[in-house]
């Protein structure tokens, strides 16, 4: 029975065009994945720059109602910026230099600890060669073997993002400059964003959901990091730690890592702590606190007070994190959770992309009639709504 033109029959039939249209987006994606990969760091520049913009833009424009200049008011808040991270470094500078002044001690103290262990399992060791010990055979001389010591990956995935540590400084220097530049220029960047996308875009939407989005992000983890901050630095004061003040702020906020945020939480305090006490007491007390910290924040502040604001599911974090660590290492892991939120974000934008948006969204939206029917329905339609529009404003 031949097909009616227009009915849902021939809607169903494949399209040589539609799949050419399927494998040139599969190739465009994969050419931006590439392009990211290979230029990491001019991306991941241009990210914390914009970032940091959004962050910061409600400054500027607060006090231009004021008559300030934006340029002033820009140029002074980086400026700030600067110096606070300066004195951070520079006073935390005397504790790291204390650590590695200490680092023979912390190594003595550790050899110390494992040594009655390394007996024991020399003592197995022997026990269990003088109950299987044979004559040894006589073996021809086996030519000696060279050890090429590798280095170990992990240094190369934690830079994998920014390159060598001369990169990592490059990209320093960059952002401050950069994000002065983007939140002076504001205007002129919402423009070409209107002009170039908003014919199939809601321009206004997306910028006003992607600044909500990333201040929601920042504010939360800035909250839940101070609440973990206060208890590591409780208990470091009870336990009588000296630094407990930076240990304890600095391990709350480590807490929020992805992964690995136990460990380095529970790592700091111990390390710094290891030439204080005799008993596994207080080693045990700070374990048992990052780790508890760990869960609570992940299972129940988290969600609460970050998920509400980025409205992901815990599958598509997950996932984002995978992807985006897999992409440019450490700094991937941690710009995960904004970067799924802005692939998101532009999904809700774009009436078509309903889909991805439902597929990374923790609250799924309902699709509406005219996603779930055929291309050629509303190809169709289309025509026919742009003709009564334009009739209608003749009218």
């Amino acid at each position: 029975m031949p097909a009616i033109p227009g009915s849902s029959q021939t809607e169903l039939q494949p399209r040589p065009m539609v799949r050419i249209v399927g494998l040139l987006w599969v190739v465009v994606i994969a050419i931006i994945v590439a392009f990211a990969y290979f230029a990491s760091s001019l991306c991941i520049t241009f990210l914390l720059s914009g970032f940091l913009a959004l962050l910061c833009d409600p400054i500027p424009t607060y006090l231009e109602r004021f008559r300030i200049p934006r340029v002033l008011s820009t140029g002074f808040l980086i400026v700030t910026a600067l110096l606070g991270l300066g004195l951070a470094i520079r006073a935390s500078y005397g504790r790291a230099n204390q650590i590695i002044e200490d680092l023979p001690d912390y190594a003595d103290r550790i050899h110390d600890a494992f040594e009655p262990i390394n007996q024991r399992i020399e003592k197995v060791q022997k026990s269990a060669g003088s109950i299987t010990a044979t004559p040894a055979p006589i073996t021809k001389r086996q030519p000696q073997v060279v050890r090429v010591d590798e280095h170990p990956a992990w240094p190369s995935y934690l830079i994998r993002g920014v390159g060598s540590v001369w990169g990592a400084v490059i990209v320093g220097g960059i952002v401050p400059f950069l994000m002065f530049f983007m939140l002076v220029r504001k205007s002129h960047l919402y423009g070409w964003l209107a002009h170039t996308f908003g014919e199939k875009t809601d321009v206004p939407q997306f910028t006003a959901l992607l600044a909500k989005m990333v201040r929601g992000y920042v504010v939360g983890n800035v909250i839940i990091g101070a609440a973990m901050a206060a208890v590591m630095v409780a208990i470091l004061w009870g336990l009588r730690i000296p630094g407990y003040l930076p240990l304890g702020i600095a391990s709350g906020f480590l807490n929020l890592v992805p992964f690995l945020g136990a460990i380095l939480a529970a790592g700091l305090p111990l390390f710094s702590s290891i030439l204080q006490f005799d008993s596994p007491g207080p080693f045990i007390v700070i374990c048992v606190a990052a780790i508890a910290s760990h869960i609570i924040s992940a299972n129940f502040l988290i969600p609460r007070f970050i998920g509400s604001r980025v409205n992901i599911g815990p599958v598509a974090a997950t996932m984002g994190m995978l992807f985006w660590g897999w992409l440019w290492g450490i700094m991937g892991v941690l710009l995960a959770v904004p970067l799924t939120a802005f692939v998101k974000l532009v999904a809700d934008c774009h009436p078509s992309l309903i889909h991805i948006s439902n597929l990374l969204a923790e609250k799924p939206r309902g699709v509406p009639r005219w996603a779930q029917a055929g291309t050629d329905r509303v190809a169709r339609a289309v025509p026919f709504f742009i003709r009564h529009l334009r009739t209608d404003a003749k009218d």
